[in-house]
């Protein structure tokens, strides 16, 4: 009987002992090395490397093997047979083995784990990657509060994978208490023997406050310093002690947080910051050393998978590969074609280390109240409908002919124009509160948006309820300031430039009912917030991302809001707003947590297709 060398695969295999740590340890150091070698067989039998080495010197296709005759693909065989490998890192080697193929040598070859990483594998593979016969830890003794069953289940995640070794990323939604789930595995770590070693959270300015308030209520036996201000100071950071410090303070300070390391956890809240890798916040956070990192976000993808891989990278390095090659294996084909084999290999990887619950999954936060989404169609006023025919007029002019980075310049300008018609003609002619074009100085009567809020407005505030009004723009968040000042209704105006100090202020005053609208820029308030006394949340204009578009509705609808909320989304009829959400929808099929990038996706359209889109129909006045 002739036999035929099957097709070669790959297996990849630790180039020392050393790659697996002792009982207790973690399976994975990060100073392990891997090797990938190529399997080849005949029949169901392994060849060996020196039966390799000796087919590769025939001369003949026809040989006789192991009591067999053996069919060569001889061109094949030698290009195999000169191949001895490639070093790569414990957290690559693992990615390659969950995705279950690897390229080497210009092509996509299947391959399997040998020893300890096979074991890992399988145990990450496997639901909840529980070991048999292992014991689950219990809430620590130390935490001030009862851990609901899924923040407990995330609990013994994060301390399973840290124990690993691993980093990861928990992206529950907001609101489910991400931040005591962290507390949580803090105070587990540093139960003796504990990890030695402080925890270094950093966050954006916004949230600084509450996770302060948050450590001293659920830990208060913990020592918890904030890294941020004038005052700042590291000197005699102890063992299981907080320190938090900003996104802007870590750019300024890299060099000493990264001396005072290394840490025993790090922890990037609203990882979504760090979604540029090659920002200066995303550089010095990847130089903080730590022995195990955590990112916490509602929202791991807000535009493109690129930014999934950066959270990833970040808490697993090299897991993903590089970034050009993640983007030839995965992005291009899941977000491009929507193939579904890579879709499911990149889900593979990725789900061992990224846990992400949603309010709406059974089992979870049952007590919400419910939440009610409307939008509400408004239409122009006349004055806005000449300037938005007059805007798309002199801006498909200006895109026609173009190409490149100049061509998608002019059709950000173009759809932010028309988007700032849509809000109000005084935004989009950048005239002051009280200095209008006209000499009025009214907003009143000028914007179809203005006149339905004020009359959603008069209806909440009548019935004693609180609201909560986001708008991207500070200018118009300014606009609508003035203007609700002058109609003698409170108001509060965050944004990017509120100091800490006073932010907190303002959302102590919104909890406590002395204000009832609280008007806030979307990119400064749209995370980290609790104010959960709001019934009503306003998105004035649209961001065209319904994942960042959440993440402020959430500022309302998270744990501790006891009635319902209803969301108001407000959509000029007839114009860009109207249409471009169906475009986005479109985006949502590729996967749970990958969406298009907003703007930035419709720059690529052609010179028709973006004048079909933005033509005003029949909504204006």
């Amino acid at each position: 009987m002739t036999w035929y060398v099957r097709s070669p695969r790959g297996v990849i295999e630790p180039r020392e002992t050393s790659a697996a740590s002792g009982p207790g340890g973690p399976l994975l150091s990060s100073g392990s090395w891997y090797a990938f070698r190529w399997r080849v067989a005949v029949g169901d039998q392994e060849l060996t490397r020196a039966e390799l080495d000796a087919l590769a010197e025939s001369r003949r296709p026809l040989v006789r093997l192991r009591d067999r005759w053996v069919v060569l693909d001889l061109d094949e065989i030698r290009r195999r047979a000169g191949h001895r490998g490639r070093a790569m890192g414990a957290a690559e080697a693992l990615g390659s083995v969950l995705a279950g193929s690897v390229e080497e040598s210009g092509e996509r070859v299947e391959v399997r784990a040998d020893g300890a990483l096979e074991d890992l594998r399988a145990r990450l593979s496997a639901p909840e990657h529980v070991p048999s016969g292992a014991t689950e830890p219990p809430q620590p003794p130390g935490l001030a509060a009862t851990l609901r069953d899924y923040q407990l289940l995330g609990f013994r995640w994060l301390h399973r994978m840290t124990a690993l070794g691993l980093g990861v990323c928990l992206a529950d939604d907001m609101g489910l208490g991400k931040t005591v789930t962290l507390i949580a595995l803090h105070l587990h770590r540093h139960t003796p023997p504990g990890t030695a070693g402080a925890t270094l959270v950093v966050c954006p300015a916004s949230v600084l406050g509450t996770w302060e308030r948050e450590i001293r209520r659920f830990a208060p036996h913990v020592p918890v310093r904030r890294h941020h201000g004038r005052e700042r100071n590291l000197e005699g950071v102890r063992d299981g002690e907080f320190v938090l410090t900003t996104y802007g303070t870590l750019r300024r300070d890299a060099a000493r947080l990264t001396a005072a390391g290394p840490w025993s956890l790090v922890v990037a809240d609203e990882a979504q910051h760090v979604k540029n890798p090659f920002s200066r916040t995303a550089r010095a956070l990847r130089a903080v050393p730590s022995a195990a990192r955590v990112a916490l976000t509602g929202t791991p993808v807000e535009n493109n998978l690129s930014e999934l891989w950066a959270v990833l990278d970040w808490t697993t390095p090299g897991l993903l590969g590089p970034l050009p090659a993640f983007r030839h294996r995965y992005a291009d084909a899941v977000e491009g074609r929507r193939d579904p084999a890579t879709t499911a290999a990149l889900a593979r990887v990725v789900r061992p280390f990224l846990l992400r619950r949603r309010k709406s999954d059974p089992g979870i936060a049952p007590e919400l109240p419910r939440r009610t989404e409307t939008d509400h169609a408004v239409p122009l006023t006349a004055e806005q409908a000449g300037l938005y025919e007059a805007a798309v007029r002199e801006g498909l002019a200006s895109v026609s002919g173009t190409r490149g980075m100049a061509r998608r310049g002019l059709v950000v300008k173009l759809l932010t124009s028309l988007k700032q018609i849509c809000n109000h003609p005084a935004q989009y002619l950048k005239e002051e509160p009280g200095r209008t074009t006209d000499g009025s100085g009214r907003l009143a009567g000028r914007s179809g948006k203005l006149e339905f809020f004020d009359e959603l407005l008069d209806t909440v505030l009548a019935q004693g309820a609180a609201t909560l009004v986001f708008t991207q723009y500070v200018r118009m968040a300014r606009l609508l300031r003035d203007h609700l000042t002058s109609r003698g209704v409170p108001v509060l105006l965050l944004h990017g430039g509120t100091p800490v100090a006073r932010r907190e202020e303002m959302v102590r005053r919104f909890q406590d009912g002395e204000v009832p609208v609280f008007l806030l820029s979307l990119k400064a308030a749209g995370t980290g917030l609790n104010l959960t006394r709001a019934e009503h949340v306003v998105h004035f204009d649209r961001w065209w991302n319904p994942a960042v578009e959440t993440q402020a509705t959430d500022r309302a609808y998270r744990i501790g809001q006891t009635r319902p909320v209803q969301v108001h989304r407000l959509v000029t009829e007839g114009t860009v707003e109207d249409r471009v959400a169906e475009l986005l929808e479109r985006k949502r099929s590729l996967a749970d947590a990958v969406l298009g990038d907003g703007e930035g996706a419709l720059t690529e359209l052609s010179d028709a297709e973006l004048a079909g889109l933005v033509a005003l129909r029949g909504g204006g006045a």
